[in-house]
């Protein structure tokens, strides 16, 4: 699950890149995807809904076994 979860986060990338913002993979865990905002994604007012109506959205439609995405500091 680790390598799919990675190609997907791979395919977001250039999203966040276009706004100054990055994402790093972190863990999984069960069903739980732990990752990291960076750049511009830091203290974003909206890096909230990047989460979970992007990464988490994605994820769960591609990766079987994703339940949610979970942001990490």
């Amino acid at each position: 699950m680790l390598e799919e979860v990675q190609r997907v986060i791979e395919e977001m990338r250039p999203l966040l890149h276009m706004d100054g913002g990055d994402v790093e993979l972190v863990d999984v865990q069960g069903g739980d995807v732990f990752v990291r905002l960076k750049g511009h994604c830091i203290g974003c007012p909206i890096s909230a809904m990047t989460v979970k109506q992007g990464l988490e959205v994605a994820l769960r439609q591609q990766v079987a076994g994703v339940e949610r995405v979970l942001a990490v500091s």
